[in-house]
């Protein structure tokens, strides 16, 4: 839904960030390389991987003791004649004959004729043989092909995040490579004269430029591969610089700063006349914010405070990209509340929270400070943003919100 104010429209959370997500569903089909298995950690699968052999490959004992003929073993104690031993990696086709034993060490293959194992505990050896002091049944301890997988079973499905359980099951199959996407690429370019790297000295006016590092590192967290961090100060002509380098080398650019009302707006000063849509949204940290596309690169353009950066890439860009990079939904979900609430209507506010827990796990959340877009330190603390619908004024202890994981 869109509202307006006496001269701009004014577009909802859900609107603005429907725009976002259209303009970044086409990533979905960027292009896939193959990648030796050991080092697909991490990567989306590209295609559904089936299983080009059974697993097990062949039948095998699961304990280290005597492959037997279980008929042979109906009644115990019972002696029987070692034949020989059968390690992991041996071959393993001599036939069994009836009435004797064969030792067999776990994962090596069972000797034609063998139907059990009996372990190693349930026996005790004697020269030239061994007697088994308990009985098994038909298929007891035996391993048998196909029992975990089959070949041509589905294996891992296409868009798994590959773990490391799916890197053990590649391996097992004795896949050496698999096809995975490329992950998607993003710059970040902040703007401002004030701003100045960690470890400088503060001038008058100056503080540090935190909202690149703080935008990468929530990037690379969302499975997103961050191309370039960079700053253009105040002039027009520096950001077309900078954010021309940026376009070519990423698939999404961010950038901070420079979207609002003021007489230094470098960021919505460019990119206005190339298409830009400009303009608040109603939510409370982040209201204005910028959306536009360079050269087929989606630049989204975010508010210039800290908090308000960090929010809008929560809210308006995170969730489709957790969902392109295999990573699933965000998690929300609902809590009461420890304290009161009050919030001003007409806008949805974003919170910072933090979860109260119990041995069950989270059992309600309380406010970390308030709305101000300048907090960082209540980012910090946060573990939650509390979602404060934009009609609700109010909201007692106990009520319960919508709260999204961080």
């Amino acid at each position: 839904m869109t509202t307006r104010s006496a001269t701009v429209a004014v577009r909802s959370v859900d609107d603005y960030r429907d725009s976002i997500e259209a303009l970044l569903r086409p990533l979905a089909a960027r292009p896939v390389e193959t990648v030796a298995v050991s080092a697909a950690l991490g990567r989306q699968l590209a295609d559904t991987v089936r299983a080009p052999v059974d697993l097990p490959v062949f039948r095998n004992s699961a304990m280290d003791g005597y492959a037997v003929r279980a008929a042979d073993v109906a009644v115990t104690p019972v002696t029987l004649p070692l034949s020989g031993v059968i390690a992991a990696g041996d071959p393993g086709r001599e036939p069994l004959a009836p009435g004797t034993a064969r030792k067999v060490m776990t994962g090596a293959p069972l000797p034609p004729g063998a139907d059990c194992v009996v372990p190693v505990e349930d026996a005790r050896g004697e020269a030239g043989g061994v007697v088994v002091e308990r009985g098994r049944s038909r298929g007891e301890f035996v391993r048998e092909p196909g029992t975990d997988v089959r070949a041509g079973d589905e294996l891992v499905a296409a868009g798994t995040l590959l773990a490391p359980r799916h890197i053990a099951a590649l391996a097992a199959v004795g896949l050496p490579a698999v096809r995975v996407f490329e992950p998607i690429r993003a710059a970040v370019i902040t703007s401002g004269d004030e701003l100045v790297p960690a470890g400088t000295a503060l001038g008058p006016g100056q503080i540090y430029d935190s909202n690149g590092i703080a935008l990468a590192a929530a990037l690379t967290a969302n499975g997103v591969t961050v191309t370039a961090v960079e700053h253009s100060g105040d002039q027009p002509a520096q950001f077309r610089r900078t954010l021309s380098a940026a376009t070519r080398s990423a698939d999404v650019v961010f950038t901070t700063g420079g979207v609002s009302k003021g007489d230094f707006e470098v960021v919505k000063d460019v990119l206005e006349p190339m298409g830009g849509q400009f303009g608040p949204v109603a939510v409370q940290p982040g209201g204005p914010q910028g959306l536009t596309v360079v050269d087929g690169v989606p630049v989204l353009s975010f508010p210039g405070n800290p908090v308000s950066a960090m929010v809008s890439f929560e809210v308006f860009a995170r969730p489709m990209l957790r969902r392109l990079a295999g990573l699933g939904e965000v998690e929300v979900f609902e809590l009461p509340l420890l304290s009161a609430i009050r919030s001003p209507q007409g806008r949805r506010q974003f919170l910072r929270g933090r979860l109260a827990h119990t041995a069950g796990g989270p059992r309600a959340v309380e406010v970390v400070s308030g709305p101000g877009s300048h907090l960082v330190a209540s980012m910090a603390a946060a573990d939650v943003l509390i979602d404060v619908p934009a009609e609700v004024g109010e909201l007692p202890v106990g009520a319960p919100v919508r709260v999204w994981s961080l």
